[in-house]
């Protein structure tokens, strides 16, 4: 099992940028497929961008693209979440997620094994 550690969170006015991490700890094994997830107040958590570890191949919410880039370092055992361009719908707890199986184009968070306990992220206009 990975144990997942995020940071980089905090407020940022409209339009802003901030950069999210996720740290995978003492463990010798990456996610085969790392996520971020979000969920604001009231409202169901919806997958934001993913990532194959090996192949690199990524994939990202309608909401997000051309704003946010997903990357990961597999020799730090590192996932980072860069967001550019925020505005206020991007107000979330944001989560690092890990699974060992297929499904990373689906963003739903069936299958993920592991979870950060989240970074929160507010957007002020």
């Amino acid at each position: 099992q990975v144990q997942l550690v995020e940071s980089g969170g905090g407020s940022v006015q409209a339009g802003g940028s901030l950069t999210l991490s996720c740290a995978a700890h003492e463990y010798s094994n990456f996610g085969y497929c790392m996520a971020w997830f979000r969920q604001a107040p009231g409202k169901e958590r919806e997958g934001v961008a993913s990532i194959y570890t090996q192949a690199g191949l990524t994939y990202y919410h309608d909401s997000v693209k051309g704003r946010f880039t997903i990357s990961r370092d597999n020799a730090k055992k590192t996932l980072t979440l860069q967001m550019d361009n925020l505005n206020h719908n991007d107000t979330a707890m944001y989560y690092c997620a890990a699974r060992s199986t297929r499904g990373c184009s689906a963003l739903e968070s069936n299958g993920y094994e592991t979870w950060g306990r989240g970074t929160q992220v507010t957007v002020s206009s």
